[in-house]
């Protein structure tokens, strides 16, 4: 056939494809939700999608790369217009094309989730599509940042590509899950709806979700944040304009008497408004997110001393190991805010906390990029161990007033000084003079400086400047490592 008479043929049949089917994208826009197409519209840079494979449109995945914000990157958007998006040989063979160049590239994945499941017709095969889709999104994990938005249904084995991701966003109308709520109901003989389970709320809850968003739109908008603070690639590095002056004090740290509120802390010490916290509602007490410093970012991991005395739980344990390994893969700084009166004890089984504390002590000592803490109250047992302690970090200061010791005050003055409090007409007053002695003359910030055991004790005003100053010296940080496969991270 010549060019002449195919040519209108494969113009009329693209145009098919991109119309779609209106009464399904009608259903489609009910639920609140954009169309595969206008989400890739909305989350590139006007007129820079390439689209790949569009005649292959019963796949249920549009597929193709572009720029964000002059950033490549790649991308593929489930279209549940289309056989519900569901997961089978052709879908998967899209997708895997499309994370094939963004490993040759170098460029960022954008994985946008929508969809029915694996085609049941397909058996086995929609099996090993998943399993191929997962398996190369493991290959590029470390070399590219990948970031799922889950906009529709993601049940089943699409629930494990979402977790392989980097970063996870979802939308009021996502959908997380690994079994539906009939089966979830039959198993547990309690009745769930799929908003109990699979809901937004819940995602964030449980750590399936590090970000929620009202709608399709606003979970692009993150997205497109998100992307502007990270590297292209592991050989990239994340450096964006910035217009807050990295010499600024912050004056009002000076007078703080309670310094429980992380957040305000935080927001201050970075760069204004830069701050974007990950993981909010899930294991509370330990807090994490991205920020930038004088225009580079960093990677923050902070203990909240307003819940439960910010001590270590096992999920906030394993929170805090995977930022830090997130940040590690893509050279990232880590910057620890340390206030934590050590282990919740009570909280686990005392092997599984065992398990947990060595997961972030195994992440910080593994971590290669340049590590800075600031201990602004407690730094207790484990929180001194795997967040300050000078054997996993390159910089540690402390804050006047900082304790830093194997247990709490209260314990080891019990401990150590307990004969004294013998026979004291006023035992109370006694004992916290005794606490405020152990305080002073052993646990205090000033003492552990003095030893070598953080590197300086320093004026709160001038936190932003001292942590400028680090991760400006400690840019070309280069660390050599025996030859290994990989160390055996405890799980």
């Amino acid at each position: 056939m010549s060019v002449e008479r195919n040519l209108p043929v494969v113009l009329e049949r693209k145009q098919a494809i991109l119309a779609g089917d209106a009464a399904l994208i009608a259903e489609q826009k009910k639920l609140g939700k954009l169309t595969a197409r206008e989400r890739i519209d909305a989350l590139l840079d006007a007129g820079s999608f390439v689209e790949m494979d569009v005649l292959n449109a019963d796949a249920g995945v549009v597929t193709g790369s572009g720029s964000v914000n002059g950033t490549n990157v790649c991308v593929y958007a489930q279209d549940f217009t289309v056989g519900g998006g569901a997961v089978g040989v052709k879908h998967a063979k899209k997708v895997l094309k499309i994370m094939e160049l963004a490993g040759k590239t170098g460029s960022p994945v954008i994985a946008m989730l929508d969809s029915a499941g694996a085609k049941l017709e397909e058996g086995v095969q929609a099996l090993d599509a998943y399993a191929s889709i997962a398996a190369k999104a493991v290959k590029l994990s470390g070399l590219v940042p990948q970031i799922a938005l889950i906009l529709g249904p993601s049940g089943g084995t699409a629930s494990i590509l979402a977790e392989i991701s980097d970063i996870t966003i979802q939308s009021k109308a996502g959908q997380l899950f690994v079994s539906g709520p009939l089966v979830v109901s039959a198993v547990s003989g309690k009745k769930v709806s799929m908003e109990e389970i699979a809901g937004s709320e819940a995602a964030l809850k449980s750590g399936a979700a590090m970000l929620d968003a009202e709608d399709d739109e606003k979970a692009i908008a993150l997205c497109k944040k998100l992307l502007g603070m990270l590297p292209s690639n592991n050989l990239d590095e994340a450096v964006f304009d910035a217009s807050d002056d990295t010499s600024r004090l912050v004056p009002e740290f000076n007078a703080l008497e309670d310094v429980s509120d992380i957040r305000s802390i935080l927001e201050k010490t970075f760069d204004a408004g830069s701050f974007v916290e990950l993981y909010a509602e899930f294991a509370p007490s330990m807090v994490t997110g991205l920020a930038s410093l004088g225009g580079r970012t960093v990677a923050v991991v902070a203990n909240d001393r307003s819940k439960d005395g910010g001590r270590l739980t096992v999920y906030g344990c394993r929170k805090a190991a995977r930022m830090i390994s997130f940040a590690d893969a893509f050279s990232i700084p880590v910057i620890s805010f340390v206030d934590s009166e050590g282990m919740k004890i009570n909280s686990a089984p005392q092997g599984e906390l065992a398990r947990a504390g060595a997961s972030l002590l195994y992440a910080m000592s593994e971590s290669s990029s340049a590590k800075i803490a600031v201990i602004t109250g407690n730094a207790i047992g484990m929180s001194y161990a795997a967040l300050a302690g000078k054997a996993v970090t390159d910089m540690a200061y402390a804050w006047p007033g900082a304790v830093i010791s194997a247990v709490t005050t209260p314990i080891a003055t019990q401990m150590l000084l307990g004969d004294e409090m013998t026979g004291a007409s006023d035992p109370v007053a006694r004992r916290h003079e005794l606490e405020e002695k152990y305080a002073a003359d052993i646990a205090d910030g000033v003492n552990a400086a003095k030893n070598g055991y953080i590197d300086d004790v320093i004026e709160p005003a001038d936190t932003r400047k001292v942590l400028s100053a680090a991760v400006e010296m400690l840019s070309e940080k280069r660390e050599a490592s025996v030859s290994k496969k990989h160390g055996n991270l405890p799980l």
